[in-house]
């Protein structure tokens, strides 16, 4: 289907908008059907017929009607403070974003504190440190006095913020608490009170790591990562009921019984403190197949009265390798000698058959470029429209063997393609059978939930943010390596799933007296564009970003955010605050 402009209009009349004649996927995972959305002061007020004008109106035939897609895993706690539009996950749907995940976060904080928590940051979640020191704008010490901060900002759509563990221990304990120290009962009983209190002013949620290999810059774990049972259980009573998020010591593999262990704290946390529980799960090389025993122990869980919700991906966890981003050639001398160039001038410096031959022949350097090199099998062309299930048989690996060339012979010229922009997926996680299979059976699971796209972080060879797209244009629309999703599935995943989760009972469904946060897509021509390079981070930093084209319209409280991608200016998004009970919090 052609691209439809001019679809916004002024008619005049009561409703503020109605959304006419879309293919309405409504979020409860129920079969679609046609319907007009009406919308005024903010909520949805009919979906059917709707008769009578209205101020504004979209023009929905052809196209495919959803509600908002609710992201649980981004990572714009700073970010937020000086982006209002929250790039990139803006441009593929979302209309709230949880911020706070992974244990890593901003608040609470003491001044003398937030050099420490910056370069947890970027250690844990590779977001440049001089763009976080240059870009948030401190006005907060306190968890509370960080949300104050948040709801005070203009933004174009929602966001919520959980209580990160490695913070608050931080805040706590200092020294000790970043050395991962264990906690006294003195400090116990203040983490719980504080928790208490950011619960109180309207945290969504706790975050905590168990991954050892998640490392602030200085090396050392994220605080919390040993928390022991009776930190964690504290901590979870005083939350009221919020979400705790649990990254797994195991989420990257070569950790014997991590998941177990992890499941078993996830069922303690659930059925003693009462709290929801959501547990990141993905497909480990080590163990590839062992997501589905996570999730039967999850049922199992859940069957004794806990609630815990695997959080899984919409596609592998792939780092984009590049002269772009990183690359197998970096560090070697004669590629160090032309490294500061213009890209074009680079391009043009590396087709210069002598420094071929010398760069080829120095030794490889440590760190990405050794997996790079030794794990060919798991790298390929990223292609234009991206593929992120790509056939084995297209792998660096396999094509160095079809064409008689050596791995970084084929990995050369493959990065001066396009000009030098030519991007290689390296599948480092969640593609061991070189299929996208299992992706697809876990978000056909009833239980799980679309999650792990980080948004905002890892943003130098990652733009995951992107998946929510990846889902609806790729598992419901064009796979045909294998069984899809059906697009009520893929939907209720974005929307609905999470918004339960988290207890936003006012969106991720449309219905009468819901928030009027809806996207308009033209599913037929919904798809990704090719990542690239942006220097739009504070101080001028890199980051790749990726934008889609399909989405007509996202709304946002009623108002059009983005009309065919397009930013309008209008800034309704707010905070949203989790309501607990006074008689929850502790003392």
């Amino acid at each position: 289907m052609a691209a439809r402009t001019g679809r916004l209009g002024q008619d005049g009349g009561m409703h503020d908008l109605v959304i006419r004649g879309g293919t309405v996927v409504d979020g409860t995972g129920g079969p679609s059907f046609t319907a007009d959305v009406a919308i005024e002061g903010g909520r949805i007020t009919a979906v059917g017929r709707v008769e009578g004008p209205a101020v504004e109106t979209i023009d929905a035939d052809g196209l495919i009607v959803t509600p908002g897609f609710v992201d649980p895993h981004t990572h714009y706690d700073g970010q937020v403070t000086w982006d209002p539009l929250l790039t990139p996950s803006c441009w593929h749907g979302v209309t709230t974003a949880v911020l706070g995940n992974c244990g890593v976060g901003f608040a609470p904080v003491r001044p003398d504190q937030r050099e420490w928590l910056v370069q947890l940051m970027e250690g844990v979640e590779d977001i440049p440190g001089t763009a976080l020191h240059e870009g948030i704008r401190w006005a907060w010490e306190t968890f509370p006095q960080y949300l104050d901060a948040l709801d005070a900002m203009p933004h174009a759509i929602d966001l919520a913020a959980q209580l990160p563990h490695g913070a608050l221990r931080a805040y706590v304990m200092g020294e000790r608490g970043a050395a991962n120290e264990p906690a006294t009962a003195a400090d116990i009983a203040e983490m719980a009170t504080l928790a208490g209190d950011a619960a109180t002013a309207g945290a969504v949620g706790f975050s905590t790591n168990r991954l050892a290999g998640h490392r602030a810059k200085d090396g050392r774990p994220v605080p919390g990562t040993f928390a022991a049972d009776d930190e964690m259980m504290a901590i979870a009573g005083a939350l009221g009921g919020a979400v705790v998020e649990i990254v797994s010591s195991e989420a990257m593999g070569g950790v014997p019984d991590g998941f177990r262990r992890d499941v078993e704290l996830a069922e303690r946390l659930s059925r003693v403190a009462g709290t929801p529980v959501t547990f990141c799960l993905s497909q480990v090389d080590t163990a590839p197949d062992q997501w589905r025993d996570v999730l039967a122990w999850i049922e199992a869980a859940d069957a004794r009265g806990a609630r815990i919700v695997p959080q899984v991906a919409g596609r592998p966890l792939g780092l984009l390798l590049g002269l772009t981003t990183k690359h197998v050639f970096g560090g070697r001398p004669s590629y160090e000698e032309v490294a500061g160039l213009p890209l074009p001038e680079l391009a043009r410096a590396l087709t210069d058959p002598d420094r071929r031959t010398r760069i080829l022949a120095e030794p490889v350097t440590p760190g990405v470029a050794v997996y790079a090199t030794k794990l060919a099998h798991k790298a390929f062309p990223l292609g234009d429209p991206p593929n992120y299930e790509p056939d084995p048989a297209t792998s660096v690996a396999a094509t160095a063997a079809r064409t008689g060339r050596t791995v970084e012979e084929t990995y050369y010229d493959l990065l001066l393609e396009d000009h030098g922009q030519r991007l290689v997926l390296f599948t480092l996680g969640g593609y061991a059978h070189g299929n996208a299979d299992h992706i697809r059976e876990m978000l056909d699971h009833p239980l799980t939930v679309l999650g792990l796209a980080d948004g905002g972080a890892h943003v130098a060879l990652i733009s995951d943010a992107s998946t929510p797209t990846s889902v609806l244009s790729y598992f419901a629309r064009d796979r045909d390596r294998g069984a899809r999703v059906p697009l009520e599935t893929a939907v209720r995943k974005l929307t609905a799933g999470p918004a339960e989760l988290y207890g936003f009972t006012d969106r991720g469904v449309l219905a009468p007296g819901r928030k009027a946060d809806v996207n308009v897509i033209d599913f037929e021509r919904l798809g990704l564009e090719s990542p690239r390079i942006a220097y739009d981070l504070p101080t001028g930093a890199r980051r790749i970003l990726q934008r889609a084209h399909g989405y007509v319209a996202t709304v946002v409280s009623g108002e059009v955010v983005f009309a065919d991608g397009v930013d309008t200016g209008r800034r309704p998004g707010r905070l949203v605050r989790r309501s607990v009970p006074s008689s929850t919090h502790p003392g």
